[in-house]
């Protein structure tokens, strides 16, 4: 059984959502887990449906996914490295200022993020 985060609510799900992680802090924990709106979650996983297949058993591990993302970082922080790594697949001198050293903890803030959710979700 995989780890839930410290001070994650323990849910044990039914039906189709059997086996789901509950990756949210318990209510009143003191952290905003839920800062991230549902049009950012509906992108990511429409993106990740988009890459892993498109049946209901991936929904799932891609919403558990997003949901671990959100427990991991602030959603300011994912927007900053999103936008660093969408830049940096630009061309010219604008993609260029994307491609230094000071944007690389960024990106690995936010890859470290998405190497948990793989482990947990998928």
């Amino acid at each position: 059984m995989a780890e839930v985060a410290p001070g994650a609510a323990s849910v044990t799900a039914a039906g189709p959502d059997a086996g789901a992680v509950a990756a949210a802090p318990a209510v009143g924990s003191g952290q905003q887990w839920n800062d991230y709106p549902t049009l950012a979650r509906a992108d990511y996983i429409f993106g990740c449906l988009a890459a892993n297949g498109q049946d209901r058993e991936t929904m799932r591990r891609c919403a558990c996914s997003i949901d671990v993302i959100a427990s991991i970082l602030p959603y300011e922080a994912y927007v900053s490295a999103e936008t660093v790594l969408s830049m940096r697949l630009a061309v010219g001198e604008r993609a260029a200022l994307f491609r230094v050293p000071a944007t690389d903890a960024q990106v690995a803030e936010l890859r470290r993020a998405q190497a948990e959710a793989e482990m947990v979700c998928f």
